[in-house]
């Protein structure tokens, strides 16, 4: 699912760093580019339960993150909101 160099490139883009790891404007970032594999995934396999659960799951940890960076920085939410697209 995640290789070496793409993980590298979303650490350059959205971090300070590549080795900025924990922010959480990079986490937002993994966890969107996990959703989107996995959303595929279970658009062929539509009976796959467990990838569903830990799809949820994602979504919502993504969604407490953006809380909070809108809560620090209104900023730099609607800067992350407009280049991951997430909402329209």
């Amino acid at each position: 699912m995640y290789s070496k160099d793409k993980k590298k490139e979303i650490f350059k883009n959205y971090g300070k760093s590549i080795y900025d790891t924990g922010s959480s404007k990079v986490q937002i970032a993994l966890f969107t580019y996990r959703i989107n594999y996995l959303n595929n995934h279970l658009e062929k396999n539509k009976k796959d339960f467990n990838t569903e659960r830990a799809l949820i799951k994602l979504v919502g940890k993504r969604k407490k993150l953006l809380k909070y960076i809108e809560k620090i920085d209104i900023n730099n939410y609607k800067d992350i909101i407009k280049h991951l697209k997430l909402r329209k």
